[in-house]
């Protein structure tokens, strides 16, 4: 769209209406795209999601699991105490922003635990690929911590990095009961150092016991491998759950800069359609994260 029509036409249509347009117009340009291509060129789990799209909208997970889940089954609770409301999580509470009525977080908590399905693209664990008992954590973009909570138990330690300080007023009181083994970094991972940000390689070189990365930074991921130069070429062993479906060519920048240093790659089953990116282009579909072990 025209650059100087593009603010009348967000001023004129109606946000909800403009996802409507934009998702059809993508649902067309996906179909179209594959049909160019040969078809011994498109493999099975492209083909999965392209029968999906001929009887469904577009959705970030297109497989029939998404319908698995609705927000009017979630039950939200209002802590008294904290002045907070939360969910629970497998039996522990998981707390929300302050300011978040009911509605968002019933949302926003069905939109969790949905891209944790056994056949999401977007589940950082499989049986193969899991956390033990020895195994710390750094929790690198953790919003809620509902990755982090519900591995809590099975972990030796946990860092959990995040820099909104809505979340962090939130993760505290999530993880009270866990003070003694959860630390909370009220930081981005980043590049550099400042007051605001830290490189993985300052902060692990302060601890030297982090043994599993899970990296979820909405868009920032080259950042913090970034900043992991040092830590990756010590040679220690690492599992990373790392996130790849925010950018176009993330998948195969990330697969390349981790096998330079010795890891063994596994991308996760299936496809994300990220139709918020509005830098996305052919093939559109990716990888929801990639798994990595050395």
């Amino acid at each position: 769209m025209n650059k100087f029509i593009f603010p009348i036409y967000r001023v004129l249509v109606p946000k909800p209406l403009r996802t409507v347009i934009l998702k059809k117009t993508l649902r067309n340009n996906i179909l179209k795209h594959f049909a160019s291509i040969p078809d011994n060129e498109i493999n099975g789990e492209q083909k999965e999601v392209l029968e999906y799209l001929q009887n469904n909208t577009i959705r970030i997970f297109p497989y029939s699991f998404h319908d698995n889940y609705s927000p009017d089954k979630i039950e939200v609770i209002y802590d008294r105490e904290n002045k907070m409301r939360y969910v629970m999580q497998e039996g522990k509470r998981l707390y929300f922003k302050k300011r978040w009525k009911e509605k968002r977080i019933r949302r926003a908590y069905c939109d969790l635990i949905r891209e944790q399905d056994l056949k999401s693209p977007h589940r950082y664990l499989t049986d193969s690929f899991t956390v033990e008992k020895n195994d710390v954590l750094a929790d690198i973009g953790a919003a809620e911590g509902n990755f982090s909570l519900a591995v809590v138990d099975k972990v030796k330690k946990i860092y959990i990095f995040e820099y909104d300080q809505e979340w962090t007023d939130a993760l505290r009181v999530t993880f009270a009961p866990w003070s003694e083994k959860v630390e909370i970094i009220n930081k981005y991972v980043s590049t550099h150092n400042d007051t605001s940000h830290i490189r993985f390689d300052t902060f692990y070189n302060e601890r030297k016991d982090i043994t599993f990365l899970k990296i979820d930074v909405d868009g920032a991921e080259s950042e913090v491998l970034g900043s992991c130069n040092e830590v990756f070429n010590t040679r220690e062993s690492f599992k990373i759950a790392l996130c790849t479906y925010h950018k176009n060519n993330d998948e195969k920048e990330f697969i390349k800069l981790l096998n330079g240093y010795g890891f063994s790659i596994t991308p996760s089953r299936g496809y994300m359609i990220n139709y918020y990116d509005k830098k996305m282009k052919a093939p559109y579909l990716r990888r929801g994260l990639i798994r990595a072990t050395r």
